[in-house]
């Protein structure tokens, strides 16, 4: 096997190459005692001070092609070449100045192979080395998108005043020289954001739609796409019994098939329960799946998915081959429906409505959530979120680069696009009451199975979007938003300031 990475590392002590994930999991409780087994042998970790991603710490190195394309306005800050080269020599000389081991992983990502690209990881923590294993695809023999490699040290001090930066946490991608840096955060996510950013940015050059999105397909060979934010139920609504999963989170759209990037998947566990999300529960308590910030009980060594002490954004990471039900290749057709789920703490939008050609573009544009008080420091209240394409963070190239993509697949395709309220009803978050899972999965399943086709609809008055009148096996008294709210003026008052902070905010694009 090749040791591409002796081009980075010079050190004495031992090079773990592409450890398999049982020795990944010993390896990771010997380097840090604070690392323990589930009773079902899963591995549980916490990652300090980041439970999320350091937002305001992601970086591009400015260079021609980067300047070319960057929508530098996203949050996206920029490092130079000169300060990138420093960093490198930094984490490259923590790495190597060290006396324990260092692991190295080679996978791939793109199911779909003619977009295949290598990533290549160099980390000095097992448990990154096992999220990797269990999150990224195995190798492939070709790679016609080239390779990234990931220089990541959660534990590096660095300069950063010096090196162009604002704090000791960097999350770096080098365009030009296809390498990244993470350092100063051991939250496993900045690795596989970081290269869904980088597949965001050079899919669309191959007329493929990068999305922020869930995919199954069902028994009929019809498949369906989840878009949404966190916590708004892509990985939930997508994992379904008598569905093949083809992804929870991220997918590239072609003429003529979706794919995942991925080969696992990244579920939140807050309130995670075997009765609800069986699947998803029993992925999470399997060997060599990893657990982020989840609490154990300290007897019984069981993971307490209510308990939040630690944070409201405990995650598990698990291979595809855990589940049951998945399709195997990590490929479908064009789907049948797309799905914009939006989890409206307002209790304003429609439990689901279709979309007209118009309104999918304006509403994938607009990407809109709520976040309430708790799931940031400092944020008290509900927060209307925007964020375009579902995935405003890692979608790097202009918003309407992608949203031409998808106006051009729905042209040439019979997709149906539904918007979906996974939130409240009744009244807001606080008064209101959430949407039952079960309702929204009966509500998605009968468009599935094609009882939408000759349903009646209710035009909203505010949001002009189409409500079925009815659907099989689904209580319609849940359907009609304004009905629901016990005031009807306060209704349309907060309906009437959410429509317009839609307009404002679709202004700006």
């Amino acid at each position: 096997m090749s040791k591409w990475w002796s081009e980075y590392l010079h050190l004495n002590s031992e090079v773990f190459d592409n450890l398999a994930p049982a020795k990944l999991v010993e390896c990771a409780l010997r380097e840090n005692e604070q690392n323990k087994l589930s009773a079902s042998g899963s591995l549980v970790i916490t990652t300090g001070k980041f439970t999320g991603r350091a937002v305001d710490d992601k970086y591009v190195v400015f260079e021609t092609y980067s300047e070319r394309v960057i929508d530098w306005k996203n949050n996206v800050n920029k490092l130079d070449l000169e300060h990138f080269k420093n960093l490198k020599l930094a984490v490259l000389r923590s790495l190597n100045n060290q006396e324990d081991a260092v692991y190295v992983m080679n996978q791939s990502v793109c199911a779909n192979e003619s977009y295949a690209m290598e990533v290549r990881l160099i980390t000095k923590k097992a448990s990154s080395a096992l999220f990797a294993r269990n999150i990224f695809r195995e190798q492939v023999k070709q790679y016609p998108l080239g390779a990234f490699t990931i220089l990541h040290n959660p534990d590096c001090l660095v300069d950063y005043k010096n090196l162009g930066l604002k704090s000791p946490t960097a999350i770096v991608i080098n365009f030009e020289s296809r390498e990244i840096i993470i350092i100063g955060t051991g939250y496993a996510g900045e690795i596989k954001k970081s290269i869904f950013s980088v597949l965001n940015t050079l899919l669309p050059e191959q007329n493929i739609l990068p999305m922020h999105t869930g995919a199954n397909v069902d028994k009929n060979g019809n498949s369906s796409l989840f878009f949404g934010l966190s916590g708004t139920g892509k990985t939930t609504l997508s994992t379904d019994e008598d569905i093949l999963l083809i992804g929870d989170d991220e997918h590239g759209l072609s003429e003529n098939s979706l794919f995942n990037f991925e080969g696992g998947c990244y579920a939140k566990t807050n309130g995670l329960k075997k009765e609800k999300e069986p699947d998803i529960f029993n992925a999470s308590n399997h060997f060599t799946s990893l657990l982020e910030n989840v609490v154990l009980d300290p007897i019984t060594r069981e993971p307490d998915f209510e308990n939040t002490s630690l944070t409201e954004n405990g995650r598990s990471t698990y291979s595809l081959k855990t589940l049951n039900s998945i399709a195997p290749s990590g490929t479908g057709p064009v789907p049948k429906n797309i799905f914009f789920l939006s989890a409206d703490a307002l209790g304003v939008l429609p439990a689901i409505s279709k979309l007209n050609s118009d309104q999918a573009m304006f509403y994938f544009l607009s990407g809109y959530t709520a976040k309430l008080a708790g799931t940031e420091i400092g944020l008290k209240g509900i927060k209307t979120t925007f964020s375009h394409c579902f995935g405003a963070p890692f979608m790097m190239r202009k918003s309407h680069d992608y949203g031409n993509l998808l106006k051009d697949f729905l042209s040439k395709n019979p997709i149906d696009v539904w918007l979906v309220n996974t939130g409240w009803y009744g009244g807001i978050y606080g008064e209101g009451k959430r949407y039952p899972l079960l309702f929204t999965r009966q509500c998605i399943r009968a468009i599935q199975n094609g009882e939408a086709k000759n349903c009646q609809y209710d035009i909203d008055p505010i949001f002009e979007l189409s409500i079925p009148r009815a659907l099989k096996n689904v209580d319609s008294t849940f359907l009609n938003p304004e009905k629901l709210w016990p005031n009807q003026n306060a209704y349309r008052e907060t309906a009437l300031d959410l429509k317009k902070k839609f307009e404002e905010n679709f202004n700006k694009l």
